[in-house]
């Protein structure tokens, strides 16, 4: 399980005694794997101190297990197809994070423990604001750029009536530079194809005969040129709308069709280059839409490249990584170890504060083989250190137990320093 119980009890004879008895009950019980966990000695302060940065270590708690969520979201975002290697890309100083946390060591020198309490913790506070600061704008740079790649893919998508044309028509489909002459699209449903073929050049005056030409279809129609004079335009439009023909509000701009594909190799190449891993490669010479849902073929020009086709090839998986990646790696690894410092330190606040002073406590840390397992669990660690707050734990026993001989429903109640790491909820 990817959960784990940090504790701590006093430190003296007698519940050192009950850190053994609780050893040997969860481990022949196969109940957790319990580690000592290290904590230094920090400069306490006065007790009133104490209290206000419980508090304040409570809040930044919360606050850095929702950063590295938020980060760890981040990092399937960006790995998209490869998100089966994320696991590997969530470590914590090189380690994956149950490694790290069961074996914890505290970085003495980015949070020296000679320093007040009040200082680390104020360390501790910036990092992670400082983190979640340049996450928000890193994010948001990202977002923008898919959501404008999204933008321009929508485009390529649907049939003949909403998708974009430029990537379907090429210059020697249309008469252009002509005062006179004008080339249209035209959509003609499948069942009528032969009809247009007899009657389009009848359908107003000024049609130049045997000029349509069928360039693309897609699964309900096709896509025919037609040429004529221009000033026939609005006439021709209103005898095709007639016969169920479509005119396609489309005119020629190489210039515009050249831009809109530079727009999309310039999204997907700092897309590729700038924030993932795994990502698409661009063909030279290719169009540069996405694969579409529906295939549009285009006819009678077989070096145009069919709508539909995809025009980017998958690399192979690792090679090489955007900024975007690196900085979330390397800032999750940054907020994962600043978050099990503020752990530790809520052990100790917490146990000089319920254990008094001077310091002497010892830490453990349980994982839990099983979730099965852990109310039993609960149970075996309330029954061992229940003196430690006789009053609480008398209002809760009941004497119907097996374990020393009792049982404690409550399971909010924890007579010892007990906090929580869930590590699942990173998965």
């Amino acid at each position: 399980m990817s959960e784990f119980w940090l504790i701590s009890a006093p430190g003296d004879q007698e519940n050192l005694q009950a850190l053994e008895r609780m050893n040997t009950v969860t481990s022949k019980s196969n109940l957790s794997y319990n580690t000592k966990f290290s904590i230094p000695d920090f400069k306490v302060g006065t007790l009133d101190s104490l209290v206000g940065l419980s508090d304040e270590l409570g809040k930044l708690d919360t606050f850095a297990e929702s950063l590295i969520k938020k980060m760890a979201q981040s990092v399937v975002e960006v790995m998209e197809d490869a998100k089966g290697k994320v696991p590997e890309n969530l470590l914590a100083n090189g380690v994956d994070l149950p490694s790290f946390v069961t074996h914890f060591e505290w970085d003495m020198a980015k949070y020296p423990a000679k320093q007040p309490l009040v200082s680390v913790v104020d360390t501790l506070a910036k990092q992670l604001a400082q983190i979640e600061t340049d996450l928000k704008s890193r994010t948001a740079a990202y977002n923008t750029l898919k959501t404008n790649l999204e933008n321009l893919e929508k485009k390529s998508m649907g049939n003949l009536f909403t998708r974009t044309l430029s990537d379907i028509v090429s210059k020697e489909d249309f008469v252009l530079g002509s005062e006179y002459l004008i080339t249209l699209l035209v959509i003609v449903p499948k069942p009528s194809y032969a009809q247009w073929q007899k009657t389009y050049e009848s359908l107003s005056d000024m049609v130049v005969p045997r000029s349509t030409k069928l360039i693309a279809e897609d699964n309900e129609g096709g896509l025919f040129t037609v040429t004529l004079f221009r000033k026939v335009i609005e006439d021709f439009k209103t005898k095709a709308r007639e016969n169920k023909f479509t005119v396609r509000e489309f005119y020629y701009d190489e210039k515009e069709i050249k831009r809109e594909r530079e727009e999309m190799s310039r999204l997907l190449s700092d897309k590729k280059q700038q924030y993932q891993t795994s990502c698409v490669a661009l063909k030279k010479g290719s169009s540069t839409f996405p694969d579409h849902k529906v295939k549009v073929t285009p006819l009678g020009n077989p070096a145009r490249p069919a709508a539909g086709q995809t025009d980017r090839e998958r690399e192979s998986e690792g090679e090489g990584e955007g900024p975007l990646l690196r900085w979330l790696k390397v800032n999750f690894s940054e907020a994962f170890i600043a978050w099990i410092h503020i752990k530790a330190l809520r052990v100790f606040v917490e146990s000089v504060l319920r254990y008094g002073l001077p310091v002497n406590f010892q830490a453990v840390l349980l994982q839990p083989h099983k979730k099965s397992s852990t109310k039993r669990l609960r149970e075996v660690l309330n029954s061992v250190f229940r003196h430690l707050d006789q009053v609480a734990a008398a209002s809760i026993l009941d004497a119907s137990v097996e374990i020393p001989g009792l049982q404690l429903n409550n399971q909010d109640y924890f007579p010892y320093v007990y906090f929580h790491i869930d590590l699942s909820l990173l998965d």
